[in-house]
């Protein structure tokens, strides 16, 4: 396996980089400290909140053609913690393909909370990561990845479906925020 770089050391990007190093692929983690750092992997993981995504791509955007970049982001507006900021239809996967058309952005991880990453189950059922994008080739490297680091992944469809996914994980952190289920929780997709 290959190098995946992953942007962002919390919580989410230490659980991804577990399961992707599990799957024989060499890290790079870039920190929010960090400026100048090339980019090594040929998938890149925007493992960090969706403010923070303007100034990776700023910084780092001209580095980004013909990488698969992965948005593990939910849009939120932070300050109400009541609302998506992205257009209606739209979604945060979609706007960096856009501006990066020669990318192949898929959207995942964004529906699942770190902890569930961590122990690879939901409730007693495997972790599932679903995964959206547009690039066959690029999501089948991802789901194998995932699935070689021991939890599930599941093709959820064309980056369209990003949209969707959002709204899950928006629904999800408003669940844990208001503590009706706990950061240990989450949606399973049983078989």
């Amino acid at each position: 396996m290959s190098t995946i770089t992953i942007f962002g050391s919390g919580n989410m990007g230490q659980a991804i980089a577990g399961i992707l190093a599990r799957s024989g692929a060499s890290i790079q983690h870039i920190g929010s400290a960090q400026t100048g750092e090339q980019i090594a992997g040929d998938i890149v993981v925007l493992a960090v909140p969706y403010p923070s995504i303007a100034q990776i791509t700023a910084a780092y955007g001209e580095q980004f053609a013909g990488k698969t970049i992965v948005d593990i982001t939910n849009p939120l507006d932070f300050s109400t913690f009541d609302s998506l900021v992205v257009p209606a239809g739209s979604s945060a996967a979609a706007q960096l393909q856009q501006a990066f058309p020669e990318a192949k952005v898929l959207k995942a991880f964004n529906t699942n909370f770190a902890a569930t990453l961590v122990s690879g189950t939901v409730g007693g059922e495997k972790t599932t990561v679903l995964v959206a994008g547009d690039d066959a080739d690029a999501k089948a490297a991802l789901i194998a990845a995932v699935e070689a680091g021991g939890v599930s992944a599941v093709d959820a469809g064309a980056l369209s479906r990003a949209h969707e996914l959002e709204a899950l994980g928006f629904l999800q952190l408003t669940l844990a925020v208001g503590e009706k289920v706990s950061w240990t929780a989450g949606f399973a997709l049983v078989k």
